[in-house]
């Protein structure tokens, strides 16, 4: 290929990322990425881990005190964690960064992100560190670092981890005549409780925020898969399945809860959604379980706050929830002996004790099983009971392609499509069938567009 053909192909690939997230895939070319040695000769002083996140608000000094209490439990190691702003704006210092020596050592990158990752051929598969240190995996919960795993290689190690559930007004049940001890597990079970609450004539019944991510979850609790070729698993996907009767019996349900009062529709912001939920206007919300805390504490002293699984349709196929959130990836283009450094605050950062602190202090998940026989977890369960829907929901769900999660390389710009999809449709101006039928011929374009691209 001559040198404008290689320009034109990569400038291309880097249009198509930006769309969502202003990325583009940096120099690090076809370099085979390579697991830091043992025995690296050290360089004088500690040696230094620059560590990027997206953990804004309470939860910065959450990961500040993590890597001060690393640094301070050794002197051969010292990170720097650096605040980036929102995902996005860290994909976009991060695209900045390819090429150069002015990147990180490790970063945070939302799941959604995870095929660009890969595809960037910028960064050092876990695995690696894992298979040469002899690391236990199985430590791992399953269910998140599935992922995060692509043919049996763990890529990047979980970091904040969370998944929706429903969460409901349990006074309003009462008001309602309905039982705040049997929560709705169906759509049908769904659609009568927010009938009876918003007949009582104190509340809507519910409100779902127009998110993409919901989008995902509602199908794979149905065991439909978002994208072909296994949700882009057992090869890159080619095509959106949003269309299918899964999406459909979705957004046919969620229409027809606006449509006769049952819910209302306030909008893409899950910050409006959970307003109304705290200030008593609805009854029901979907929203992920890092809210969950904040939602106890803001209802305090005004209604008690219930929790249930995902609701699902009552003939719907055996899935689960997906795991939401990001997870820690390895820059190749840093020396062996800072990548190795670098693992070892990883393996720090996994400890139960400091998974067992992670969970209590910002509500993600543990990603290691053993955090929850820390004495701080059991306490924080005793005070929020309610998380332990969200554990439940985590342990049950069944890891198949379809709840490990859809993986394409433009999901930020997809999940955009699906929210215009489903505005289109509360809105009234395209059926559930003709909005993602349109939004499905999109998605697949823009995929297609892609993959070829990196091929």
């Amino acid at each position: 290929m001559g040198k404008k053909g290689l320009t034109g192909l990569v400038m291309a690939l880097i249009m198509i990322f930006l769309v969502a997230c202003s990325v583009n895939m940096g120099e690090s070319g076809d370099k085979k990425p390579e697991p830091a040695k043992p025995g690296a000769a050290p360089a004088s002083g500690p040696k230094k881990v620059v560590f990027w996140h997206a953990m804004g608000g309470a939860n910065t000094k959450v990961v500040e005190q993590m890597v001060n209490d690393y640094n301070g439990s050794q002197d051969k190691i010292k990170v720097e964690a650096i605040y980036q702003g929102s995902y996005d704006d860290l994909l976009s210092k991060l695209k900045a960064s390819m090429g150069t020596s002015e990147g990180p050592t490790v970063v945070q990158m939302y799941e959604i992100g995870s095929r660009f990752m890969i595809d960037s051929k910028a960064i050092t598969p876990m695995q690696n560190f894992i298979d040469l240190d002899k690391w236990d995996a199985s430590q791992l919960e399953p269910n998140i670092s599935g992922y995060y795993t692509l043919g049996g290689k763990l890529y990047s190690m979980p970091f904040n981890t969370s998944n929706p559930i429903l969460y409901y007004n349990k006074d309003l049940f009462k008001a309602a005549g309905l039982d705040p001890a049997k929560p709705p597990k169906t759509y049908d079970e769904l659609k009568a409780a927010a009938d009876a609450i918003t007949k009582s004539g104190k509340a809507t019944g519910a409100n779902f925020a127009i998110y993409g991510w919901f989008m995902e979850q509602l199908m794979a609790n149905q065991g439909a898969e978002f994208v072909n070729n296994g949700n882009g698993r057992t090869s890159m996907a080619t095509e959106s399945q949003l269309n299918s009767e899964a999406g459909v019996k979705v957004l046919t349900w969620w229409k027809d809860l606006v449509d006769t009062k049952a819910a209302n529709n306030l909008g893409r912001k899950t910050d409006d959604s959970k307003k109304a939920f705290s200030a008593g206007q609805v009854g029901m919300i979907l929203e992920s379980t890092a809210s969950l805390k904040g939602l106890v504490d803001s209802a305090a002293g005004k209604f008690e706050v219930g929790t249930s699984y995902l609701p699902k349709p009552a003939d719907a196929k055996e899935g689960g929830v997906v795991v939401g959130g990001a997870s820690l990836w390895m820059m190749n283009n840093r020396p062996d002996d800072e990548q190795k450094a670098a693992w070892d605050f990883i393996k720090f950062l996994t400890s139960s004790k400091v998974q067992a602190y992670w969970h209590v202090n910002t509500g993600y998940f543990p990603i290691s099983k053993k955090a929850y026989d820390e004495d701080i977890v059991k306490e924080n369960l005793k005070k929020f009971p309610q998380f332990q829907t969200a554990i439940d929901q985590l342990h049950q769900t069944k890891l198949n392609t379809a709840t490990q999660g859809a993986v394409m390389g433009v999901f930020p710009e997809a999940r955009q499509i699906v929210e215009g999809a489903i505005e289109e449709v509360l809105n009234s101006k395209k059926s559930p069938k003709e909005a993602l039928d349109a939004a499905a011929k999109e998605i697949t374009s823009k995929i297609q567009l892609y993959n070829k691209t990196v091929k």
